[in-house]
């Protein structure tokens, strides 16, 4: 059986699985792994290769100053104060969620949920109700505004490396706009949205909660610190690619030893880690990759040639609308990596700016994964943790919220970017 073959249908036998909800994620998705192997689609090598150490990295050491970070009772604090009596409940979820949206526009989509999970779940148990669709607001504004920096998202780095921009950038470029100001109109009309689904949930004003003492400001101001050096690694010329998660790892150890030094004897943050989503994250990165390396996601790439048959306007949309399929299902770093030269290409073919369909790549990469929970590692990150709190989150219950948030930040973000580039 010729190996596309055998990857393409590996690839749709897991998801289903994953839609279906029949098994463990991690089970499923290295059952697929295996399968892959055992057919020699991929080499040992090639499976290692695969995997993404820069998003493990972020993961892994903000998952355990995140939990530090709940431990010393700093985000029940922030709850309290958000929640304070006579203030609006749907004010202080959206609050929740444009600071999150905010924190992702300068550090990983992945860290930042971890960050602010934390502090929805304390406010949703103050508020008395579920925290699933302020959760999955978060998860979903945090991918929205990772297009807007260089250092917001792994595919803005991708993207500012084929293209050779530089941080300011995305701010102007050429004398116009940059992405960073797309993605603030598609935010206003975003955020809209979740307006319009929280107000069914969260009603009412904040009732009376009491005072809540923090036990340490250090896991804080380590968290601050790491996102200060997080933005400012950008500026480091020829950054390696796994620069971001070296230095969240390495403040994580900073912290293991601060908590063996302090002997808080009650906090295991090793053993607090979700290792089963680690797996999780490490299996998909090798199915995923099967799809690049049989060479199946460039012959998607391929197809916006011929249906673009020489109009701009069609090649545009053709790009978008494909990005925001394609992620919704698929990691959207490798098909960004395809995608790139593609969508250069089509711009030189056409005598348009290769901006226009870069950062309209950009806009289908990035948002399209809001769609589905395994859409983007983020929402994998927040379903995970929800599930530790004992929700479960199916794909309507996310759908429901991430595809008309997606439409909303799209339509808004892709047409704004046509208008300034063309």
């Amino acid at each position: 059986m010729h190996p596309k073959l055998i990857a393409g249908m590996v690839f749709i036998a897991v998801y289903i699985m994953f839609i279906s909800h029949k098994g463990k994620p991690f089970l499923v998705v290295w059952c697929g792994a295996a399968v892959l192997l055992a057919t020699q689609v991929m080499t040992p090598s090639e499976a290692l290769a695969s995997i993404n150490l820069n998003v493990l990295g972020i993961f892994i050491g903000t998952m355990i100053l995140s939990s530090f970070l709940t431990h010393s009772r700093v985000p029940a604090y922030l709850a309290s104060i958000l929640v304070r009596p006579g203030r609006s409940a749907l004010g202080a979820v959206m609050a929740v969620c444009i600071l999150a949206g905010a924190i992702s526009a300068f550090v990983d989509n992945v860290a930042t949920v971890l960050m602010v999970v934390p502090i929805a779940i304390e406010v949703s148990k103050r508020l008395q109700v579920t925290p699933v669709p302020f959760v999955v607001g978060i998860a979903v504004s945090a991918n929205l505004q990772g297009a807007a920096t260089m250092v917001g998202d792994s595919t803005s780095i991708l993207l500012a490396s084929a293209a050779k921009m530089t941080f300011s950038d995305f701010f102007w470029i050429q004398g116009r706009p940059g992405i960073f100001f797309t993605v603030q109109l598609g935010a206003v009309t975003a955020f809209l949205v979740l307006y319009l689904v929280f107000r069914k949930t969260y009603r009412g004003n904040c009732a009376p909660v009491e005072e809540v003492h923090v036990t340490s400001w250090v896991p804080t101001a380590i968290m601050f610190v790491m996102l200060v050096t997080m933005a400012l690694s950008s500026f480091v010329p020829d950054r390696p690619d796994w620069a971001l998660g070296a230095i969240a790892m390495a403040y994580a150890l900073f912290i293991l030893l601060w908590n063996a030094v302090r002997r808080y004897k009650d906090v295991d943050l090793i053993h607090n880690l979700d290792w089963s989503t680690v797996l999780l994250l490490c299996g998909l990165f090798i199915v995923v990759g099967s799809l690049t390396s049989t060479g199946l996601v460039m012959d998607v790439a391929n197809i916006i040639s011929t249906l673009a048959k020489g109009n701009a306007f069609r090649a545009y949309a053709t790009i978008v609308l494909l990005s925001v399929f394609v992620s919704a299902f698929v990691d959207n770093i490798p098909f960004t990596m395809a995608m790139l030269p593609t969508a250069q290409l089509v711009a030189q073919s056409l005598g348009t700016s290769q901006y226009v369909m870069l950062f309209g790549l950009l806009i289908g990469t990035t948002l399209g994964g809001n769609i589905t929970p395994i859409g983007a590692s983020a929402n994998i990150a927040a379903v995970s943790m929800l599930r530790r709190q004992g929700y479960d989150v199916s794909f309507g219950q996310f759908m429901r919220i991430g595809l008309p948030f997606t439409l909303a930040a799209v339509i808004t973000g892709s047409l704004v970017n046509w208008v300034i580039w063309m």
